[in-house]
């Protein structure tokens, strides 16, 4: 995978109870809503959710994480926020813990991903998961 599709995935930087199924895998729901949440606190939706933040954050999860044409330029050149869905899809949850922390160019807020434990990437990989590749 190169690295500008490596760099993109993140800016965001979710009891037990009836299982969601991601990458073949049995997660809880309080798993996928601890991911939920994580997405909605660190911002994820700003910039990964075309018109979230004109909506007011009222948008359903399944227009959530899809990626934005908006273009967001400064001194390190041109950046867009990518599908996470698509991206997450291609990736197991194992890789991404591995990439999860690497440092982004702006506007990634990559910092916070780095201050998250693994169970807490691990929640918002398995919340990702769970919306389905979103193309």
């Amino acid at each position: 995978m190169n690295r500008a599709v490596v760099l993109a995935l993140l800016a965001c930087v979710c009891a037990t109870g009836v299982s969601a199924r991601a990458s073949g895998v049995a997660h809880s729901e309080a798993e996928v809503a601890r991911g939920r949440y994580l997405v909605q606190i660190g911002g994820c939706n700003d910039c990964h959710t075309e018109g979230y933040v004109a909506a007011g954050g009222k948008l359903p999860d399944t227009q959530w994480l899809r990626g934005s044409p908006q273009a967001y330029t400064g001194p390190w050149g041109t950046t867009y926020a990518p599908n996470l869905r698509a991206r997450l899809a291609l990736l197991g949850e194992r890789d991404w813990l591995a990439i999860a922390r690497l440092p982004r160019r702006p506007p990634m807020p990559w910092t916070s991903l780095q201050a998250m434990s693994d169970d807490d990437l691990r929640a918002v990989y398995r919340f990702v998961k769970s919306l389905g590749g979103g193309y």
